[in-house]
């Protein structure tokens, strides 16, 4: 798998982890679990995210800023030539490659990030 689709994928799992610390009841069950009160992981999130980003190419970087700020998700997979972003078909060429996961891919139609799922 390329290393930035790597990064990126890393960093659509922190802001979904972000989101659910965030929810209401999830963060009373993370004070009880934890001994981190649910600020303090927010902390350490933002942290991470701001590390992981900081590692993007500028290009890679500039893109997945202005999604995850807009649509929420900049990472998609594609299941059955389908981008899961905006449910349009993906060009078959692509779809065909081998090592498809080995280059970035971006949907033609609504410009996420793509990786493919077996």
């Amino acid at each position: 798998m390329h290393p930035q689709l790597e990064l990126l994928l890393e960093l659509q799992d922190l802001h979904t982890q972000r989101r659910a610390l965030q929810d209401e009841p999830l963060r009373d069950m993370e004070e009880a679990v934890f001994d981190l009160k649910p600020e303090e992981a927010l902390d350490l999130l933002d942290a991470k995210i701001t590390e992981l980003v900081g590692r993007l190419d500028p290009g890679i970087q500039s893109r997945y800023l202005s999604f995850i700020g807009t649509l929420g998700r900049a990472v998609v997979p594609v299941l059955n030539g389908i981008c899961y972003g905006c449910f349009v078909a993906t060009p078959t060429a692509w779809s065909a490659e081998a090592g498809r996961n080995d280059s970035i891919g971006v949907c033609a139609h609504c410009g996420r990030f793509l990786y493919y799922v077996d």
